[in-house]
């Protein structure tokens, strides 16, 4: 995985009229084509009434799946344009449909391109998207002499403090980007003349969203 992945973690809808047309954008996260396909036919038959229900989708790290459908709009008027805004906002790993009940007035090509892709872009917006990081946590024992130098050190990193406890020691629980990770420890072991005993316990994935970190997931390596 790349180290950053903009993903969905909050699934959001989006909805705008069009000249009495009523166009409906329906964003959900999908790890797998199966999945993305599984929500399209799932919004399909709740919205079977509907005029198109067009779709788009971009699942992999390096965005490598991409998909899209008109659903029977002029070609390249709905689906392209749903799917330029997800590659747009570098979003990995999510599905919309755009649900579009007819009212009665021809958009035109462009009126249309433009329909979708503001639905699309109003979905993302009352959605909560958060940058997937590949973290180490990390526990740290020292002495009380010693914390204050591992404090400064995660303020100098801008690392995510965890948890302190002092006791007859102070233990110190922070999580570190990996690609730090090597540097925060040569940081920790020169601070402290290697006093400091540093342990590694889990790899995760994370992400930060109102300044508060939400564990995602944990992994393998």
């Amino acid at each position: 995985m790349e180290e950053q992945l903009k993903i969905i973690y909050q699934a959001g809808t989006g909805e705008l009229v069009e000249k009495k047309s009523r166009f409906i954008a329906r964003v959900a996260s999908a790890d797998s084509e199966e999945s993305a396909l599984g929500f399209i036919e799932k919004v399909k038959k709740e919205c079977w009434d509907a005029t198109h229900n067009c779709f788009a989708y971009v699942i992999g790290d390096r965005q490598q799946i991409q998909r899209c459908s008109d659903d029977g709009e002029p070609s390249g008027t709905a689906g392209r344009p749903m799917l330029d805004v997800l590659l747009g906002a570098k979003i990995h790993n999510v599905v919309v449909v755009v649900t579009r009940y007819f009212g009665g007035t021809l958009l035109g090509t462009g009126g249309l391109v433009r329909a979708y892709s503001r639905s699309v872009q109003v979905g993302l917006d009352n959605s909560t998207i958060l940058e997937k990081c590949k973290g180490a946590q990390y526990i740290v024992r020292t002495d009380y002499n010693g914390i204050g130098k591992l404090q400064y050190i995660a303020g100098q990193m801008e690392l995510h403090t965890i948890n302190t406890d002092y006791t007859d020691i102070v233990v110190f629980s922070v999580l570190v980007p990996v690609f730090k990770s090597n540097e925060f420890e040569k940081k920790v072991i020169e601070a402290t003349a290697g006093k400091a005993r540093i342990e590694m316990t889990d790899m995760v994935f994370y992400g930060e969203n109102d300044q508060e970190i939400i564990i995602l997931d944990k992994c393998l390596h």
